[in-house]
């Protein structure tokens, strides 16, 4: 299974992209994307922005996350 996370653009530089990800900042590849702002949201996936996705898409995955998190907690 392969796993992208939602992350938020905070500065481009060269085809790198600084994005924060529920609090943590990476650098992140940004060289597959075209049109990619400061404030925009992205999919990661092994260090490369693959996707632009919607303020709304991150509020979902973050939310789906967390219920995997509680539901593994709750199984341990």
């Amino acid at each position: 299974m392969c796993v992208g996370l939602p992350a938020k653009v905070i500065t481009i530089e060269d085809g790198t992209a600084l994005v924060d990800a529920s609090g943590a900042r990476r650098r992140v590849s940004a060289e597959l994307l075209e049109d990619l702002d400061p404030g925009d949201y992205v999919m990661v996936h092994a260090g490369v922005a693959i996707a632009k996705i919607t303020e709304e898409d991150t509020e979902e995955t973050e939310s789906l996350l967390e219920e995997l998190n509680d539901k593994r907690s709750e199984d341990a």
